[in-house]
């Protein structure tokens, strides 16, 4: 991986750091790298084809933007682990099905992210949880509705695109 690393900056999420590199084709070069624990992002399903759906404040995409619900894996939290407790902190809701949709890393030009993605069904309402910092509006939408809105514009958070288009694949819609 990298020949070298210079710490530039370590939060409670990410790390930054100057990563000296000698590319496949001998090249070397320094890049800035954003180093995070990853994700798990939930399709959750309802039996009338309602998706789960948050409406979300989010400083650094400008506002309020539609996301499915989604967290950041713990140290040591298998991704499948993280989706469940998310569901349940973000939309009160527990499934009792669970597919995996794949994966997607959505900024590998200078960010390890990668989020898990998974299709819940057989679900079944319990109290929400949200975290102090989180401020969002929880919503159900026609599956048919929402993968409309990728579409449209309406909906352009990445996990939540790939994930309602990869949903619908699944399940022929």
């Amino acid at each position: 991986m990298s020949d070298h690393h210079e710490p530039v900056y370590q939060g409670r999420i990410i790390q930054l750091g100057i990563e000296s590199i000698t590319m496949p084709n001998g090249i070397s070069v320094e890049l800035e790298i954003v180093r995070h624990p990853g994700g798990a992002a939930i399709v959750a399903l309802d039996s009338d084809n309602r998706v789960c759906l948050l409406r979300q404040f989010r400083h650094a995409a400008g506002g309020w933007i539609w996301e499915l619900p989604a967290g950041k894996l713990e140290p040591g939290e298998p991704a499948e682990i993280t989706a469940a407790r998310e569901l349940v902190e973000e939309a009160g809701l527990q499934a009792a099905r669970w597919e995996s949709l794949g994966r997607l890393i959505a900024t590998p030009g200078f960010c390890d992210e990668i989020i898990h993605l998974y299709l819940a069904r057989d679900l079944t309402e319990v109290q929400s949880r949200p975290e102090e910092h989180e401020l969002f509006e929880i919503h159900r939408i026609p599956l048919d509705t929402a993968v409309a809105q990728v579409y449209d514009g309406t909906i352009y958070d990445a996990k939540t695109m790939l994930g309602l288009t990869l949903a619908a694949h699944h399940l022929g819609v």
